[in-house]
């Protein structure tokens, strides 16, 4: 009795174009058209509204992690101690407000007045 022929896993089908690989202007996107960094800030702020939930209003102005972008460019996570969202330096902003030393982003210190040190 004849066999069938197995099908190897992670083969790429047959009609499949990679050009995208050859481009090197190519940047990944997801559904909103946004770039795949930014789209994953997102997903992580989501998740971090979700994970301290009520927590917010203590843990407001502080810091809640610090990731490595590149060599040069370091990345921010925190809670802006006057809209109490959670906020990301490379998109809204970080500025330290020097009396409480409170972190706040640019839009609210904008507001307040003061001027942005941290950048």
């Amino acid at each position: 009795m004849a066999r069938k022929k197995k099908k190897t896993v992670g083969r790429p089908a047959k009609g499949k174009s990679r050009r995208f690989f050859d481009d090197p202007n190519h940047e990944e996107t997801d559904e909103q058209g946004l770039p795949s960094d930014e789209a994953g800030r997102r997903k992580i702020k989501k998740n971090y509204e979700e994970l301290l939930g009520i927590r917010v209003e203590k843990l407001k102005g502080r810091v809640l992690n610090r990731e490595k972008i590149n060599k040069n460019i370091d990345g921010v996570y925190f809670i802006c101690a006057q809209c109490k969202k959670i906020c990301h330096n490379l998109d809204e902003g970080l500025v330290e407000e020097p009396h409480s030393l409170l972190n706040l982003c640019s839009a609210c210190a904008k507001e307040k007045g003061i001027k942005d040190t941290a950048a």
